[in-house]
């Protein structure tokens, strides 16, 4: 049965009935207008004027030749300004396209190219960046650039102020369906290049709703306070934590980085609710003196990310916080976070697992041959629902992986157990998860190799109570009597120079040989496991 919609204008039916991330914002602020939504800084902008900025950063996009389900680029620092351009491409139909800062400039520049940008929007800070890689993209025409002061333009783009794009804040009515896409967030993977992840304005939204519900985000006068350290660039600051907290009315505070001391004061001083960090940035914490001086006692929600933490420092985050449950959420760019989160019992019973799945997602265990499995066999992590991304950009290879069976493929190895909790093994493709970063072996692998004085190589993960895992390389020489210890800091020298921060080995040794099997593939699971132990 369908209903005769003939006589309805299309845009009507759609504005009346839509799943729209942008209207998220506008129902907040309908009943929180004066409410602050997000301190920047020490900046308090309201819902009021988040909203109205949105609105005008939307249409003012659309003015300047942005069309319809295009992306614009972030290159954006955590701010009022990131959230307010985020919404405003999602009340007008456009793909936010936010960009990992912390990647090299080859990769930026390979990502503005594949995505087929023409817009990019960016803070004064990263100028330099795109003065370097705009004579390279001739398909970008504009630049919208935050600040009071602008360039008239950059190496020859138009450059337009992101204050006079944000000019005209009438409510923006334009067509916008449920599984038009919202965003593009670039993964690294175990690729070299990163894939671009699509993911639509529906499975962000009940990613969010299921967020919020999980967390206990209260609506009304008892809100939420949430600070946000993590980048906005990342699925798990902007679905996981900036949207749902905003869904209900809450306030965010970006304090524009993570220092102990700051962060245990701006805790105390605005009552926070909820905290996400690291496991590194909780183990900053404990060793802090202000641990033992602030009130903590606001906090009801300690959530930790990226890598699992031992019981031990659990225990010591769950006493520093007397009034909060510590709880691990884990997910990834492809299947909006969390997809798994564990409950508070987990916290003494099943510290070490990643929770059973979130209200909206299954997860089962599969076999090679698309078999699901049962409780207690290992097997890849795969998932249903509707957190799951529409696909990958300009990529169909990947894209009838991922899908294959009916199930979404995490590339993780793990099992249920009988309670349906699932517990995390290993990757199936070697990625490297250091400091709440994914990391390519394989690209590591390559700048190392460029070296002529290296002839084998191979990166993996060594468990590291700081970065969750340690980049480890494992190097062959080329002359067996070189001098070890000067090559190590030639080899990481290079590697600073052609990789990201967080690339960079945090350890490289040097061996006569690497373990490999009969075909000559280099066998990283023998490497982990010597390193293990």
């Amino acid at each position: 049965m369908r209903p005769d919609l003939s006589g309805i204008d299309p845009l009507h039916l759609n504005l009346a009935t839509r799943f729209c991330v942008g209207d998220l914002l506008t129902r907040t602020t309908q009943l929180f207008a004066h409410r602050t939504a997000i301190v920047d800084r020490e900046e308090e902008i309201s819902y009021g004027r988040l909203n109205a900025a949105a609105e005008a950063v939307g249409r003012g996009l659309l003015d300047a030749g942005v069309r319809r389900q295009e992306p614009v680029a972030f290159l954006l620092g955590n701010s009022w300004r990131f959230a307010a351009t985020f919404f405003g491409c999602a009340k007008a139909g456009l793909v936010a396209l936010p960009v990992n800062l912390m990647l090299p400039p080859d990769d930026i520049a390979w990502i503005l190219s594949d995505s087929g940008t023409r817009t990019v929007v960016a803070d004064p800070a990263f100028v330099p960046l795109l003065e370097a890689v705009l004579p390279s993209l001739p398909a970008i025409t504009t630049v919208v650039l935050t600040g009071d002061d602008a360039p008239a333009s950059i190496a020859g783009r138009q450059v337009l102020r992101w204050d006079d794009v944000a000019a005209d804040p009438t409510p923006l009515e334009v067509m916008v369906s449920d599984r038009d896409t919202l965003h593009c967030l670039y993964t690294s993977g175990t690729t070299a290049r990163p894939k671009g992840v699509l993911t639509s304005h529906l499975s962000v939204y009940v990613a969010v709703l299921s967020n919020a519900l999980q967390v206990e985000h209260r609506r009304g006068d008892e809100f939420s306070v949430l600070p946000i350290v993590l980048p906005l660039f990342h699925t798990t600051a902007l679905d996981t934590l900036l949207l749902p907290t905003l869904l209900t009315g809450g306030t965010v505070i970006l304090p524009g980085g993570f220092e102990p001391d700051a962060f245990l004061e701006l805790v105390e001083r605005r009552s926070a609710t909820h905290i996400v960090l690291l496991p590194m940035m909780y183990g900053a914490l404990l060793t802090s003196p202000a641990i033992r001086t602030r009130d903590l006692s606001s906090v009801r929600l300690c959530i930790y990310a990226m890598a699992p933490m031992p019981q031990e420092r659990i225990e010591q985050v769950a006493a520093a916080f007397p009034n909060a449950k510590v709880l691990l959420g884990s997910g990834q760019t492809e299947c909006v976070p969390a997809t798994v989160f564990q409950w508070p019992s987990h916290q003494d019973t099943k510290a070490a697992s990643w929770g059973p799945s979130t209200v909206t997602v299954d997860t089962r265990i599969m076999d090679p041959s698309g078999r699901l499995l049962p409780s207690g066999q290992p097997g890849e992590i795969v998932y249903r629902g509707p957190h799951v991304m529409s696909g990958y950009w300009n990529n169909p290879a990947a894209n009838t992986a991922a899908f294959a069976h009916g199930w979404f493929h995490s590339g993780d190895v793990g099992h249920l157990d009988s309670e349906g909790v699932v517990w995390f093994t290993d990757r199936v493709k070697d990625m490297v998860k250091t400091g709440g970063e994914n990391v390519s072996s394989v690209e590591v692998e390559r700048v190392l190799l460029s070296s002529p004085e290296i002839v084998e190589a191979a990166v993996i993960g060594v468990p590291d109570d700081r970065w969750g895992e340690a980049v480890t390389a494992v190097v062959v020489a080329a002359d067996p009597d070189v001098d070890t210890a000067a090559l190590t800091e030639r080899l990481l020298a290079h590697c600073r120079q052609h990789l990201a921060g967080f690339q960079v080995p945090k350890r490289i040794d040097i061996m006569t040989g690497l373990p490999k099997t009969a075909t000559g593939k280099i066998q990283k699971a023998t490497l982990r496991q010597q390193y293990r132990a």
